[in-house]
């Protein structure tokens, strides 16, 4: 290991939670993010063999990600959405499993798969409440759940979400770094609300927005929070400095093909250009937005550029045909409106569902658990045993049959509390030795059973590892504990029945042998 330390004592890679690859994984990402997708594709294949060969499954998972997340933004959806599927199957944590369905979310919403989309953004929902709001793979996954529930144009969804990732991100300083894309949701809502005629709601929100910018502006000058600040200012009727901000920003936003923010910059000239009587130079801006709308554009943006283009017609030209585009894109805008609405429900109805599932199994889990050590109980191990029957060769399994050498003299002579506290100790210990898979619980008063996913050679090692551990724990200290182990291997034909007959029949031996000790 020191031929692999540098000079001055540091290793050669950074030590993370994540992979070792994981820069990699970061490399290929950037490019998705610079607009690269088709090269962020062949980084991600090439870097996929390499983390295949050293066995980094971390890096591979990000590097799959990264690559659906390429395929979205060439507008391959149906192959994006195989990718996040293969994900969500091998999503090995509820963090994981959360920002996939998220993910996949937003690809079911493109393809118009409404139910589908909420169906996993409710799920994703009951996840993310349930766990530690802490780290960066939640703050990753509440992210994909914004952005999502952005993309369905839910508003009041994403802006929670962004309500907490700010809190939870700056809870002591002025700013987030998750200000902007918050201000940029309150800004659409309030557009949204004033075109469906909710003029207070409206004004609340984009007050919020111009309050989240305007610190951002004082922290630290920036185009896109200058153009996001002007459209607020400008809908509030703050027009003067609308108009100063937007023209400031427009141009260096255009040149930089940041043209999301481009689009508010235009959209501020227009409104307060249409506020001063300008209104040939109005529509100039609004067709400038419309025109960089085929650049990446938010579902939401075409509409609210649409309403603003017909508003400024009917007011240059009150004819008949004016007023008459003008309804029409005002139907469409409610229309649209009301579409959003019906999602909204769809994700709240999904949400009670997710939520009854969630406390229907927890109820299934805790009558499967030992209130006294917390273990799997007797009915958990009846649902163990059984499945044997139903097993076809999925691997080995072994069965750990564990029992408390002379437990009854233990409870005569110290009470039950300290045989109780006993119990407690030995599943402490088992727990400690179980690996992902395996399962412990207590078959009956001073008997346990380990359902080890191993073979008899790892079934005898583990079993000889917890017949020692208890030996040497000081689990009372008036009194020496040991433990009898009997170990039997699942074969093909073999019964739950049977392979705990087995078991049982080497536990007995391992008994008569004297006790403290294991019989395989």
């Amino acid at each position: 290991m020191a031929d692999w330390i540098s000079a001055d004592g540091r290793l050669p890679v950074p030590v993370t939670a994540y992979g070792p690859l994981h820069l990699l994984a970061l490399r290929a990402h950037r490019m998705v993010d610079t607009g690269q997708a088709q090269q962020a594709i062949a980084a991600a294949d090439a870097y996929l063999v390499i983390a295949g060969i050293v066995g980094d499954s971390r890096t591979a998972r990000f590097l799959t990600q990264t690559k659906m997340y390429a395929l979205l933004a060439m507008g391959r959806i149906g192959e994006a959405t195989i990718l996040g599927e293969d994900l969500l199957r091998a999503a090995g944590t509820l963090l994981n499993e959360a920002k996939t369905l998220c993910d996949l979310a937003q690809l079911h919403l493109l393809r118009g798969h409404y139910i589908d989309c909420m169906r996993n953004l409710a799920r994703a929902g009951v996840l993310l409440s349930s766990g530690p709001a802490r780290g960066d793979r939640h703050r990753s996954a509440m992210c994909s759940y914004a952005e999502a529930a952005t993309v369905a144009e839910m508003y009041e969804t994403a802006a929670a979400a962004y309500d907490q990732l700010c809190a939870d991100d700056a809870p002591n300083r002025p700013t987030s770094s998750f200000d902007l894309v918050h201000a940029v949701t309150l800004l659409y809502w309030g557009l949204r609300l004033a075109h469906v005629g909710r003029t207070e709601e409206a004004r609340s929100r984009l007050r919020r927005s111009a309050e989240i910018t305007g610190r951002r502006l004082d922290h630290r000058p920036d185009v896109n929070v200058m153009a996001a600040h002007a459209l607020a200012l400008a809908k509030l009727g703050d027009t003067a400095m609308a108009e100063k901000l937007a023209r400031e920003a427009v141009m260096p936003l255009r040149t930089g093909e940041t043209y999301q923010y481009a689009r508010m910059a235009h959209l501020a000239l227009g409104i307060s250009l249409r506020a001063q009587g300008q209104l040939h130079e109005s529509r100039r801006e609004f067709i400038a937005a419309r025109d960089l709308s085929e650049y990446g554009c938010r579902p939401d943006e075409r509409p609210i550029i649409r309403f603003e283009l017909a508003l400024t017609a009917l007011q240059l030209d009150d004819g008949q045909p004016s007023r008459d585009l003008f309804e029409t894109v005002e139907g469409q805008v409610r229309e649209l409106w009301r579409l959003r609405l019906q999602r909204l429900a769809m994700l709240r109805q999904a949400g009670q569902r997710e939520e009854i599932e969630a406390a229907h199994a927890r109820a299934e889990r805790e009558v499967m658990l030992d209130p006294l050590t917390g273990l799997g109980n007797r009915r958990k191990f009846d649902l163990l045993i059984a499945e044997v029957d139903r097993r076809v060769d999925r691997g080995s399994l072994t069965l750990l049959l564990i029992d408390l050498d002379h437990f009854k003299a233990v409870n005569d002579a110290y009470s039950h509390s300290a045989g109780d506290h006993a119990l407690r100790e030995v599943a402490t210990i088992l727990r400690a030795h179980c690996r992902a898979g395996d399962e412990a619980v207590r078959y009956a008063g001073d008997e346990f059973v380990v359902f080890l996913r191993g073979n008899l050679s790892a079934g005898r090692e583990v079993a000889e590892r917890i017949r020692t551990a208890v030996a040497a724990a000081q689990v009372l200290p008036e009194a020496r504990l040991t433990v009898s182990v009997g170990v039997a291997t699942w074969s093909p034909g073999l019964t739950g029945d049977a392979l705990f007959r087995t078991a049982d029949g080497r536990l007995y031996a391992a008994k008569w042998s004297g006790r403290n000790t294991t019989a395989a």
